[in-house]
């Protein structure tokens, strides 16, 4: 297989793997952590009724619904994942919602054979910075949207923008060592915090009006500080760090996050701050 395809081949294993499974398990949490990531998102994309919508990486459906809810009965909505696992979740929202113009397929929209011109919005939350070969990707999404047809991405900035998900991996380096730094046209959590690379990518696959907009939202990691050194365990730089680690050691680095997380504690819990571009670009 050619790099591109042993790459997008890992992250299919890797969305479809029991390391993954808990975007299933915690879906409810996941969304309330997510939550101003959601609005402020599909705020920026403002979907009008009647609108045709690609979700891009939809995992279990909770930007899909929102989405269907904008565009309603004259609207549709097609959300694609790699994840078998939360697809399946998210069809069983969408039949609960009884949101009949929404629906989901299974495939990488890297290569999925879109119909051309179909698409008024391509949306994302976080379901981009994983393309192997990102310009190749956004130009095949180019071909599915209309002549003027409009993106809305919400993604990372750098780690360093990040330290909700970053910051605690300080606490166990005596633990484990850190994973070897990605490098600049690695797919990652924050490949796309470089803006020029960003404008580089939807430049090079022949969007054009690229604009990034910085969002800074608070993340609430937890109650207190032993939920959120639970949460770092199973989701997050975190739980990837220690997959597969003895539970003696395992143990030692909750007791290590908990710590940290305790000098992070206040009125609403644990919260620390995170750093997104909100992307926008027209075909």
């Amino acid at each position: 297989m050619s790099d591109t395809a042993t790459i997008a081949s890992q992250q299919r294993a890797f969305w479809n793997s029991e390391a993954t499974r808990r975007w299933v398990t915690e879906q409810a949490r996941i969304d309330r952590l997510m939550a101003n990531v959601t609005e402020a998102a599909l705020a920026a994309a403002a979907a009008k009724p009647g609108e045709s919508v690609l979700d891009i990486g939809c995992g279990t459906g909770t930007t899909l619904l929102r989405l269907a809810a904008a565009v309603g009965p004259e609207g549709r909505v097609l959300g694609i994942d790699i994840s078998e696992q939360q697809l399946a979740l998210a069809r069983q929202r969408i039949a609960a919602a009884g949101a009949t113009r929404a629906r989901v397929e299974l495939d990488d929209a890297a290569t999925h054979d879109f119909p051309p011109a179909a698409f008024d919005l391509g949306f994302t939350r976080f379901g981009v910075m994983f393309f192997a070969d990102p310009v190749a990707a956004f130009s095949n999404i180019r071909r599915a949207m209309k002549p003027g047809g409009r993106l809305a991405l919400a993604v990372f900035r750098a780690g360093s923008d990040n330290p909700w998900t970053t910051a605690c991996l300080a606490a166990v380096r005596h633990l484990v060592a850190p994973p070897a730094p990605p490098g600049p046209e690695d797919p990652g959590q924050f490949a796309w915090g470089d803006p020029a690379r960003v404008r580089r990518i939807l430049g090079g696959a022949g969007f054009r009006d690229v604009a990034l907009t910085p969002f800074d939202p608070a993340f609430n990691l937890g109650a207190n500080a032993a939920e959120a050194a639970a949460f770092a365990m199973y989701i997050g730089q975190g739980a990837r760090l220690l997959s597969g680690l003895p539970d003696t050691t395992r143990e030692a680095a909750r007791a290590a996050f908990e710590t940290f997380f305790k000098a992070h504690e206040g009125p609403d819990g644990v919260s620390l701050p995170g750093g997104l571009w909100l992307v926008s670009a027209v075909n």
